[in-house]
């Protein structure tokens, strides 16, 4: 049990190290692509990736035979749904203030997962763990970008970034409570394949077809985010399958995000360097770690 703990554990930071990755990418992405078509071709190729690894022909397509509206529903809600409201709350709302809207979404998913999972309840260290989290994200955020004086704060963009991230607690319960009859792999690959053929298909008419080559950099950024999609998602929906696995905790990881993309903007970006407010709000959420690590191991130890 204490290696299988471990074992997800790792998994989970694995993915949401592989997440931090892809705000860069997206960027340079961004500079050359239309955001809902360069997000389609992106998750295009990241379920053809994961075509490679799935089982056999026959078994993927009884697999999705048996389950296709469930496969259908994860599309729209993983991918299609979440990944808009993203996009369309990112464009209104300035950037200091649309990270710590989304650095929270682990509160978002406990919640969701507090009222529709009977074993998922929080309890005063979950809650403690994800508050302490919530500060070292606000503070992270003010550290490396001050908030926008004078600019003018969307509301529907922060309605659109908060129901993102209610979509994003959702579509976890939804993938956790599902019985072993679709394994993560398939369900990953379908899934993105569907989403991203779809959200191509729109940007289309909404957003044209590019008519300019693109630059090395472009493939790199564009082959580097297919990668990691497939990826984490794949090991993100495989934990979420984990009987042991509580919705809630894991989601708690996420928190490492904006640590891990902060260290990779000091290293990558040469404007860019430590400083003490970050620092700090690294050092909350390593308390909020441990609090959850505290509550994961008083579970384990009452259960």
């Amino acid at each position: 049990m204490k290696k299988r703990y471990s074992q997800t554990v790792f998994l989970a930071i694995i993915a949401c190290l592989l997440w931090s990755s892809a705000f860069a990418g997206v960027k340079i992405g961004l500079n050359y692509h239309t955001p809902i078509q360069f997000a389609g071709i992106r998750f295009i190729f990241s379920g053809l990736l994961l075509l490679f690894v799935s089982p056999g022909f026959n078994q993927l397509w009884k697999e999705v035979k048996e389950n296709l509206s469930y496969v259908v529903l994860i599309a729209f809600l993983q991918v299609i749904l979440q990944y808009s409201l993203f996009y369309m709350g990112v464009q209104l709302v300035p950037a200091s203030i649309s990270a710590m809207i989304v650095g929270s979404s682990p509160l978002f998913v406990a919640l969701v997962s507090h009222f529709f999972v009977a074993d998922d309840r929080m309890n005063w260290l979950k809650s403690f763990s994800i508050l302490l989290g919530i500060s070292g994200v606000a503070v992270i955020t003010l550290g490396r970008h001050s908030l926008p004086s004078g600019a003018e704060i969307a509301l529907w963009g922060v309605v659109f970034l908060l129901l993102n991230n209610l979509v994003s607690g959702i579509t976890n319960v939804v993938v956790a409570r599902k019985k072993q009859t679709i394994s993560p792999i398939v369900l990953t690959s379908v899934s993105l394949l569907i989403g991203g053929t779809c959200m191509f298909a729109v940007s289309v008419p909404l957003e044209g077809l590019p008519r300019q080559s693109f630059p090395p950099e472009y493939y790199v950024a564009l082959a580097w985010l297919s990668f990691l999609s497939a990826a984490a998602i794949s090991i993100w929906n495989t934990l979420l399958r984990r009987p042991s696995v509580k919705v809630s905790e894991l989601n708690i990881w996420k928190f490492l995000i904006p640590v891990s993309g902060a260290f990779l903007s000091w290293i990558i970006l040469p404007d860019e360097s430590p400083d003490l407010i970050s620092l700090a709000g690294m050092l909350l959420i390593a308390g909020a770690l441990i609090v959850l690590n505290i509550s994961g191991r008083r579970r384990k130890l009452n259960s």
